[in-house]
């Protein structure tokens, strides 16, 4: 796999659920927002949206978020602002029976603040989804989570 998502075939990805069951093609989906031309790297975009943020986050969407802050700051992603704004879906969402993946997942979206600053204050065009996942990051409050110091 290169030096982008390496460490994916570390995660035991079959043992993980996401909204629609395993997990298994996650890393798959992974690569083609990693590599694919614009318009297959968008469309696997949607389909992880779909599977571990749009509206309940789950164990995979835990052991997906380093990778995606991972295709955040690499300059060869095509769509990096969609990466950013699936990052803040997650961090928007929930889950009602499963209050610790909802904690795992926005605990691992604001340890990667450091790369939304960094991409913030570039003239790139993902600087505006960086900006408004940094205003996301500072401003989130959920049950799940305890208050953050500020």
């Amino acid at each position: 796999m290169g030096t982008v998502l390496k460490g994916m075939g570390d995660v035991r990805w079959h043992d993980l659920r996401h909204a629609y069951g395993s997990a298994s093609q996650v890393p798959g989906t992974l690569s083609r927002i990693a590599w694919g031309d614009a318009p297959n790297a968008e469309d696997a975009l949607n389909d992880l949206g779909h599977w571990i943020g749009s509206m309940a986050v789950f164990d995979a969407t835990v052991a997906a978020v380093p990778f995606l802050w991972e295709l955040a700051g690499t300059e060869t992603v095509k769509d990096r602002a969609g990466v950013l704004e699936l990052l803040g879906a997650i961090l928007a969402a929930g889950h009602a029976h499963h209050p610790e993946w909802a904690r795992g997942a926005h605990d691992a979206v604001v340890a990667g603040r450091a790369t939304a600053e960094l991409l913030a204050d570039t003239a790139r065009t993902e600087a505006r989804a960086a900006a408004e996942l940094l205003a996301a990051i500072d401003g989130h409050t959920c049950a799940a989570c305890p208050p953050r110091a500020v």
